[in-house]
């Protein structure tokens, strides 16, 4: 593999990714056409909110959805999903955002707590656990604004979507969905929407392969509406909360062209490669005492199919802690995860790009002695 020039300009080198989709190691590859869209948009000047309303017009159109937001990624929408459904309880706040002193709420399962909660809180909206949908159900009151759903593979705890909309809808109670990584499957981009969701927020990145740093939500009009005012506010007195969120004309034509690709691409054929991918691995690496070795690929577990690695008791050689740091430590670098679900290790393939399955194989052979 090579590093290109503009990185080994600052002696930085290129690694393999088989972490997935993560910020921190460069998100995902940009198709070329998405590139040369980008030159393109770099090369004049627009009416900026006319282009963003366009672009988020065809987004919605996109994903059969009644009306999207283009954002500057999945944490950013999650933000203004917030200030959305806290302007549908009180217009005014919206100047208040996000120094309002309402103690509104924002009900989540305490399955679905995460890394990514501040977003939901940085609006000044309160986020509360509930145990489960009695527990929901109680907790339900004048303060409330909306319910909040996390589709990711990292929550080992499943709520059911049903439920909670059941349960939303009979108090008249917006739901707002993050699902940043979860594209594909390509259902995903209509399932929430149609299941009765208010919002739902993706990434523009990850499986999109849009600019990294961009997302859109798409839902029903009136909030999306609400989100808008708070992101595009050139004219107003007083800039909102979305202002520190700036989309570029480059990324907005970006993303909008990341997704059209996407829907054009046979998603099917893409999980066959990458399944390849992890075959080879398994195959390549064969049968290691004290070692389990599985291709798992249910998509509400997994991003895509994934080697995943079982240490047993019986396992008397490196550790999973130390055979990572010494991939890591490598040349090239090897980037590997965490496991998850009672696994020690997994091997996301949706970044290991052609060849790249072939050196993991034959450094994970030298590091465990096969």
């Amino acid at each position: 593999m090579r590093t290109p020039d503009i990185y080994k300009d600052l002696n930085i080198k290129s690694v393999i990714n088989g972490k997935s989709w993560f910020t921190n190691l460069g998100g995902s590859i940009m198709k070329p056409e998405v590139i040369d869209a980008m030159n393109q948009a770099s090369n004049a000047f627009i009416n900026y909110e006319e282009l963003h309303e366009k672009c988020s017009d065809q987004v919605a159109k996109l994903c059969q959805a009644e009306s999207a937001l283009i954002t500057s990624g999945c944490a950013s929408a999650i933000v203004l999903m917030s200030a959305s459904v806290l302007c549908k309880k009180d217009m005014t706040l919206i100047d208040k955002i996000p120094n309002q002193t309402e103690n509104f709420e924002i009900l989540i399962s305490k399955h679905h707590r995460n890394h990514y909660d501040p977003s939901f809180e940085a609006t000044g909206a309160k986020l509360i656990d509930f145990n489960d949908y009695k527990d929901l159900d109680e907790k339900i009151n004048s303060k409330t604004v909306a319910i909040a759903f996390v589709e990711a593979t990292f929550l080992e705890n499943k709520i059911d979507f049903n439920q909670i909309i059941s349960i939303a809808d009979k108090n008249n109670i917006p739901v707002i969905v993050d699902a940043s990584a979860k594209l594909p499957p390509l259902e995903n981009l209509y399932k929430f929407t149609n299941g009765g969701a208010a919002l739902v927020s993706f990434s523009g990145g990850k499986g999109v392969r849009g600019p990294q740093n961009t997302g859109f939500m798409i839902g029903k009009k009136e909030y999306i509406n609400f989100a808008r005012k708070n992101l595009i506010c050139f004219s107003d007195k007083k800039a909102k909360i979305g202002r520190t969120m700036k989309v570029t004309k480059e990324c907005i034509i970006g993303l909008t062209t990341a997704l059209k690709i996407f829907l054009d691409t046979d998603q099917d054929t893409v999980w066959r490669e990458w399944k390849s991918k992890a075959k080879y691995i398994i195959n390549g690496l064969g049968n290691i005492d004290g070692i389990k070795i599985a291709l798992e690929d249910e998509s509400t577990v997994r991003e895509g199919p994934q080697v995943i690695f079982y240490f047993s008791s019986e396992w008397k050689g490196i550790t999973p802690e130390e055979l990572k740091r010494k991939l890591e430590s490598g040349d090239p670098g090897i980037y590997l995860g965490d496991g998850g679900y009672g696994a020690d290790m997994n091997i996301s393939m949706v970044n290991i790009r052609d060849g790249e399955e072939k050196i993991i194989t034959e450094k994970l052979k030298q590091l465990l002695v096969i």
